[in-house]
């Protein structure tokens, strides 16, 4: 069985805790772009093509938001909608089964509303095909009956604004990418901005957090803005029973050890998959079938959720033959380097 993880990016909507942390992250959620932080460069963009809409009087562009999950892709969405002064209308890929489905959700729509389908990648292919003349002309085509004698019926549907999110890109259909006229990628948040969030968030909850403290929380939150106030929450509730509600240094330090997360933002599922390389395989390389197995996840979630942060931190290499640990994660986890077998990698392994 997969390791429930505290620094896991996504939210389960089946699960109740994940509900709860829903309903919460909805309340900590900024609403205009003065309370957003980070990502400036969207923001300028954004700003600038929202201002030229409604000068024109004309619904925004579509808009493709990408990346790692967890940095703030739906609450952009909702942004986008409240600066345009639009209604937004919210559902997920997997949700839309099939073309009457978004057939219903689109003709409900009001004139320049906005439209947001996270995990638009996992849209069925025959949802797709309507989206696209929805998307170009502002209308669709739906079959009446079946046999000789079906029918194809054109409805017009209102000039609304599509915001698609996606944590894959490259599971895109090319035709659908292409009928978004801005796509704009998030990208991870640096300490400082974390440490803001934290410190915004925290005054929502009203907690008393301090500096160090939240400098610390925004070292261990992987650089995301998800994981920091789910810590931040965590941190709170300990302060709450062992302290006196005020989130220092210490209290954060002592919460984060009950916690299992490292100064580097690892977690015991992390330090399972390295230990696994660096013990069991020498420091590798090792195949994903064998990672999956160690962490009793599927091969896509170990190269979602688990690759991405340890590759960008330099703990891990990513190689034709496999994974490999690196000598930042030797150092790490106290392992001795002559664990480490002969290296026989190829000229082009060592290149990449």
């Amino acid at each position: 069985m997969a390791i429930e993880r505290i620094v896991n990016p996504e939210l389960d909507e089946a699960d109740e805790n994940s509900q709860d942390e829903q309903r919460i992250e909805n309340i900590l959620r900024p609403t205009s772009f003065q309370d957003y932080v980070g990502q400036d460069r969207i923001k300028k963009v954004l700003k600038v093509s929202i201002d030229a809409a409604k000068k024109r009087g004309e619904p925004l562009d579509h808009i493709l938001l990408y990346g790692p999950p967890g940095l703030g892709k739906t609450t952009l969405a909702n942004i986008i909608a409240r600066e345009m002064g639009a209604q937004i209308r919210v559902t997920s890929g997997p949700a839309i089964d099939r073309a009457a489905d978004l057939a219903s959700i689109l003709t409900n729509l009001g004139d320049g509303d906005v439209l947001f389908i996270d995990e638009i990648h996992r849209l069925n292919r025959s949802v797709e095909e309507v989206l696209y003349s929805a998307m170009e002309d502002y209308a669709i085509d739906i079959m009446l009956g079946k046999g000789p004698s079906a029918r194809s019926l054109r409805l017009d549907v209102p000039k609304f604004t599509l915001i698609g999110a996606t944590t894959r890109t490259g599971a895109l259909a090319a035709p659908l990418r292409d009928r978004f006229g801005m796509l704009h990628r998030l990208e991870y948040y640096n300490p400082e901005e974390i440490a803001k969030i934290v410190q915004r968030s925290a005054k929502l909850l009203d907690t008393d957090i301090k500096q160090d403290a939240a400098n610390s929380l925004a070292v261990r939150s992987r650089l995301t803005p998800r994981i920091a106030n789910r810590l931040l929450k965590r941190v709170r509730d300990y302060a709450d029973v062992n302290g006196d509600g005020i989130i220092d240094a210490v209290v954060t330090s002592s919460a984060l050890e009950l916690l299992e997360v490292d100064e580097h933002g690892l977690d015991p599922a992390d330090r399972m998959l390295l230990a696994a390389i660096i013990d069991n395989h020498g420091g590798g390389p090792v195949g994903l079938n064998t990672l999956a197995a160690v962490l009793g996840d599927e091969i896509s979630t170990v190269e979602d959720f688990y690759e991405p942060y340890l590759m960008q931190i330099g703990f891990l290499e990513r190689t034709p033959r496999g994974r490999k640990a690196t000598n930042k994660a030797y150092k790490h986890l106290g392992k001795s380097q002559h664990l480490r077998d002969k290296d026989d990698s190829s000229p082009q392994e060592k290149l990449l």
